[in-house]
């Protein structure tokens, strides 16, 4: 992990195409997809400093946005010391895939009732789209879509609470496979999504939850305690920000 980063120019307000809000708002949404998409390693030191020369924003919006991804459970804020990337432990990974499964069965049966034909249509547009993203080689992507699916099928179950666990769930799981996924790196998520949106538009609860268990199951199954993967360079992760802002 690299403690001490090299010092940028001064770079430019923070802004990305497809990302709004408040300042704060688009760091978070920075951070958050380099998490979903595993180029954040677990332990990485995340330097208010480096952050705030990478994104042109002040210590404080850096802040602000470290604060809301802790409140997630996947940035440890460290008296005296900083912030971090979590590391989840190996018993934390097995409560937060315990906690997951609970979530992912009762979003699945309320998506069964609530689900509308414009939310299955987006759900079936994003499988394609990652099943894109894998057949061309953008894993960071595909990954980042799969995590995405889960909290889209989220929102269509449409229960507030749910979607705000799930999303706190589907960032921490990004993390754990980070760190413990085993060496087989093939990844049939699409196709199990797919069956499972055929499952909720016929109206089957039982198939659906089903399949959604399997699908959990298959991640589970990828897990190791040896394997660590994606990069402790913030300005590696982040190097598309600072590309856009030259």
């Amino acid at each position: 992990m690299n403690e001490q980063l090299q010092p940028l120019k001064k770079q430019a307000r923070a802004s990305q195409p497809g990302r709004s809000g408040t300042q704060d708002d688009v760091v978070y949404a920075h951070i958050f997809e380099a998490i979903l998409e595993q180029r954040l390693a677990p332990g990485t030191k995340l330097s208010e400093e480096a952050l705030g020369e990478i994104f042109g924003v002040s210590r404080t919006i850096i802040r602000r946005a470290l604060s809301r991804l802790a409140h997630e459970g996947v940035v440890l804020l460290r008296p005296n010391r900083g912030a971090v990337v979590a590391s989840p432990s190996v018993d934390e990974a097995r409560q937060v895939f315990f906690a997951r499964r609970l979530v992912e069965k009762a979003i699945t049966e309320l998506a069964v009732l609530n689900a509308s034909a414009e939310q299955l249509a987006t759900l079936r547009q994003m499988v394609a789209d990652e099943r894109d993203s894998f057949t061309r080689g953008d894993r960071g992507a595909g990954i980042r879509l799969s995590g995405e699916f889960h909290l889209k099928l989220a929102e269509a179950a449409g229960n507030a609470p749910l979607i705000s666990f799930q999303r706190s769930l589907v960032s921490q799981t990004s993390l754990i496979i980070a760190q413990y996924e085993s060496g087989n790196r093939s990844h049939c998520s699409y196709d199990e999504h797919t069956q499972l949106i055929d499952a909720i538009e016929s109206g089957d609860a039982g198939r659906a939850v089903e399949l959604m268990m399997h699908h959990m199951d298959h991640i589970d199954g990828k897990l190791n305690l040896d394997e660590d993967s994606a990069s402790g360079d913030l300005h590696a992760v982040f190097s598309h920000v600072i590309r856009g802002k030259r």
